[in-house]
């Protein structure tokens, strides 16, 4: 899935920190550990060792602007080894997680933001490390018909966005994934419960779509899930249930084709959608769609 954000992201990552990019530093020159006697492995070596940690840092920033990713990512490692707790390792860290994440190499991009998390809770840059955890879970979600356990952890993560930090940047586009995260989730429960209908395991496959209406009551996938009901309750002789299943399809999307199809096979037995009840499962679950 695509990231709309990847620009202001890359924004951020050279504004919001407080530091503008460096290309034109020059390298620590080396001259006088060879003249010295010194092999040039070994004054690689020292010099590596006692980089400065903004000159690393600016380094960092160059690599990752000229999409130098890996080198953008050591150069960001070498300063949280060199100089940890720094004021810069603190900076480093969620740079290191934005260039991991950037890279595809989302546990990295994960473990960094969560040790940034760790250390600095109350950090101006906290919210861009929770988001970078709700990106690179977002990114690994697969196609319906695989495990969704990333979706679940997006959703989870983006909500994190969502309410520690509701004012930040960040908040209204974490909204949106997790909208997006939950329809997935909603959509495997929804794949389940037709394999179930298909095979004529109707409890199994009312289950699965009640519990679509019942969690994720917001989702795209509901219309068809009480479609879905209407079908298995009537397949099982359950009238009552099936023509309730079908009015709270009405009153919710009257002009859904899902409720001109449960309507069509109610009326093939002489039935039409009648209301479960205030204090059934199906009143209650109305109340819950029609709010939202």
């Amino acid at each position: 899935m695509s990231n709309p954000h990847s620009i202001e992201i890359t924004r951020r990552s050279r504004t919001g920190l407080g530091l503008g990019l460096a290309i034109g530093l020059a390298a620590l020159g080396l001259g006088g550990c060879a003249s010295s006697g010194t092999s040039d492995v070994e004054a690689l070596a020292l010099a590596a060792q006692t980089e400065p940690p903004d000159v690393l840092y600016n380094q960092g920033l160059a690599n990752l602007e000229g999409g130098r990713l890996s080198e953008a990512a050591k150069k960001f490692e070498a300063i949280d080894r060199q100089h940890p707790y720094s004021e810069w390792a603190r900076k480093a860290l969620v740079m290191n997680a934005f260039a991991s994440y950037r890279s595809g190499d989302y546990d990295g991009a994960i473990n960094s933001s969560k040790r940034y998390l760790a250390l600095y809770p109350g950090s101006e840059e906290a919210a861009y490390a929770q988001y970078i955890i709700g990106l690179a879970y977002y990114k690994q979600i697969p196609d319906v018909t695989r495990d969704q356990k990333e979706a679940a952890r997006a959703a989870a993560a983006m909500r994190e966005v969502m309410e520690k930090y509701p004012d930040s940047e960040y908040a209204e586009d974490a909204r949106n994934k997790v909208r997006i995260a939950r329809d997935q989730l909603a959509g495997k429960e929804m794949q389940v419960g037709r394999y179930y209908l298909e095979r004529r395991e109707y409890v199994a496959a009312i289950n699965r779509f009640k519990n679509v209406v019942d969690v994720y009551p917001e989702s795209r996938q509901v219309e068809e899930a009480l479609a879905r009901l209407t079908e298995a309750y009537y397949a099982m002789g359950l009238t009552g249930e099936a023509q309730a299943a079908a009015s709270v399809l009405g009153q919710n999307y009257p002009d859904s084709p899902w409720y001109r199809d449960s309507y069509q096979l109610l009326q093939s037995k002489g039935l039409a959608p009648r209301e479960g009840g205030a204090t059934s499962w199906f009143g209650t679950i109305g109340r819950k769609i029609a709010g939202g």
